[in-house]
């Protein structure tokens, strides 16, 4: 008589994919902390016996935050985001998040002026940016998935469109501008760890911790919600709901990052893309941890080496855009469509 030989569906095909899947994360992860320390303390002009040596780390743990809390939601919104819409090329960002955060801090220079901007911080102008871009997205969600019609590839149509008009629209406002208001302006849209205050922690860290785990929580269910939709539904998942709610917590993370740090349109491109190759699975429960580490190391990285080594503050998050859209054309080319 044949002995059946007992079978299972596991994460990874191979005990051998699996063991290299661990070594992978631990080792990303051991290079974010030793980043994250280098961040810290190296280079740090003041001796470590003097009372002052203190408050320049303070000021760095502030901007290492920062990092971690924009780590965090762009690698989880990224990749969640992909998942829902079942397409491995497109952005949260195609809902119009940076677009939106660039009209409102356009707006509010070209209708108040450059002091108004400049005055426009702490946590009333913080919540009202978040509020402002998760109330758009839910009016298009609404709209656009809860009718008779719903359908999500018009609803990324209309976000493009949404999101191009207002580009347009401040675009045309900048053009407007003095040059000195102009300055200022680009220096608040230019994505950077540096407009983020303080002040915002105690609000934007435990909405990010909250929905981060809710999104981790929801990994089982976002690996039926990868077979497509039809498939979905066989297996007993309430699609239209599933997928709503998956945007509703994508809204939040993306709208924290924006208001915290600015536009970073490919970060969390660059971030899903090598998940994929690193973590080498389908299992949601083991790509999101790998997306956080991928996350964090490659923007303390990044920070680290413009900071320290070749003294460029300024353009920390040009060069994560350059490398992520570079990568973009990579996939895009290899893959010959979107």
């Amino acid at each position: 008589m044949t002995k059946i030989s007992a079978r299972s569906a596991t994460a990874f095909k191979t005990k051998k994919e699996e063991r290299r899947y661990w070594i992978l994360l631990i080792t990303l992860i051991a290079v974010g902390i030793l980043a994250a320390i280098g961040l810290l303390v190296y280079n740090n002009p003041v001796p470590i016996d003097s009372p002052s040596f203190a408050p320049v780390v303070r000021r760095r743990t502030f901007a290492l935050i920062a990092m971690l809390i924009a780590a965090v939601c762009q690698s989880l919104s990224t990749v969640a985001f992909q998942t829902i819409t079942n397409n491995r090329i497109i952005t949260p960002s195609l809902l119009g998040f940076e677009a939106l955060y660039a009209t409102i801090n356009t707006g509010t220079i070209f209708l108040f002026g450059a002091t108004t901007l400049i005055n426009f911080t702490g946590t009333r102008a913080f919540l009202f940016q978040v509020a402002l871009m998760i109330a758009m997205c839910l009016v298009l969600y609404g709209w656009l998935l809860s009718g008779k019609y719903g359908n999500l590839q018009l609803m990324l149509l209309v976000g493009v469109i949404m999101g191009t008009g207002l580009r347009a629209l401040s675009s045309f406002m900048r053009r407007l501008l003095a040059p000195s208001e102009f300055d200022v302006l680009q220096a608040r849209l230019f994505g950077s760890v540096n407009n983020a205050d303080a002040k915002y922690f105690p609000i934007a860290i435990p909405i990010v911790i909250v929905v981060a785990v809710l999104i981790i929580l929801y990994a089982k269910k976002m690996n039926v919600i990868s077979l497509g939709r039809d498939t979905a539904i066989s297996l007993g998942i309430n699609h239209r709901f599933s997928v709503i709610y998956g945007l509703v917590l994508v809204a939040i993370l993306m709208s924290i990052s924006t208001a915290l740090v600015g536009s970073l349109t490919f970060y969390g491109f660059l971030v899903a893309t090598l998940t994929y190759q690193a973590a080498r699975t389908f299992d949601h429960r083991f790509i999101f941890p790998m997306s956080l580490a991928i996350g964090f190391i490659i923007i303390t990285l990044a920070y680290f080496f413009m900071y320290h080594v070749f003294n460029a503050q300024g353009v920390v998050s040009i060069i994560i855009e350059i490398f992520g859209g570079v990568t973009f054309l990579i996939v895009i080319l290899k893959r010959g469509s979107l």
